[in-house]
């Protein structure tokens, strides 16, 4: 007597976003969207964060989730391993192309204030006059002048305007720069500057090559517009209740917030 195949997995590669999809206010995740990924994995299926954050902002969270797997960190710019603590690959900015891209856009809408994240597992994010940190509880480093910030290699440059808000601030340095640097709105107060052709799907095929998954055997969650080349590299892109219009326009479903267990809601229904 043969025994009945094995049902087939609905995903075998769950690729979630952190701020505003996976984690809770002060980054923590709650008790059953932790369940819920135990839940997938133990039916085979690998999860995988994906997130703007470099890594020395994001191993607090992962050790939390005692995540032993890869992580795309840094909008796409670094594979982590998280079990072995090292970088098996990233992809430093020019900070020549960084200075060319700041000042084009200045030259259009005026100053601008910048931030950038140094490239490494224990580098720094240091802060120029004027950018504000709207996450407190991560460490940086404030400097007194932008030639400060090109200390050390780089992965990216956050950029923030006086006057215009997230949204203009990207259109502006789209039309400007982004046939030099990827431009993407990461978050509330988080535009970025990214080497070209570095968002979080080159990330994440990077990293589901080295798991063995192809995208049509992936999902994907997220909540802002850096979540959109993750979205259409996998096979199926949920956007959380509080996601940005531009995410919730190519999304292939919506569910709740994140701070109503939104990732939990769907992979219980895929793997009940």
């Amino acid at each position: 007597m043969t025994s009945a195949p094995l049902p087939a997995l609905p995903y075998a590669l769950i690729a979630t976003d952190l701020d505003g999809t996976l984690l809770r206010a002060g980054d923590t995740v709650s008790a059953r969207s932790y369940a819920a990924l135990a839940t997938a994995r133990a039916a085979g299926a690998q999860h995988i964060v994906v997130t703007g954050r470099p890594v020395p902002q994001v191993r607090h969270v992962l050790d939390g989730l005692g995540y032993t797997g890869l992580a795309v960190c840094g909008q796409g710019a670094q594979v982590y391993d998280a079990a072995a603590g090292t970088l098996l690959h990233s992809v430093s900015m020019d900070w020549e192309l960084a200075e060319v891209a700041l000042g084009k856009i200045e030259a259009e809408i005026g100053e601008v204030y910048a931030a950038v994240n140094q490239e490494g597992v224990d580098a720094e994010m240091l802060i120029g006059p004027g950018y504000r940190m709207w996450h407190p509880h991560l460490p940086t480093v404030r400097v007194h002048r932008r030639a400060d910030l090109w200390a050390a290699p780089i992965n990216k440059v956050l950029l923030q305007h006086p006057e215009l808000d997230d949204d203009e601030l990207t259109r502006v340095a789209r039309g400007v720069v982004g046939h030099l640097v990827n431009v993407t709105m990461a978050g509330e107060h988080t535009v970025e500057l990214q080497p070209p052709g570095i968002d979080k799907a080159s990330g994440l095929a990077r990293a589901a090559a080295v798991l063995g998954v192809p995208p049509e055997s992936t999902i994907a969650f997220g909540d802002m517009p850096n979540d959109v080349p993750m979205f259409a590299w996998a096979a199926h892109g949920v956007a959380m209740a509080n996601a940005h219009r531009e995410l919730v326009a190519v999304a292939d479903e919506l569910t709740l917030s994140n701070e109503e267990d939104g990732i939990a809601v769907v992979l219980e229904r895929l793997f009940a």
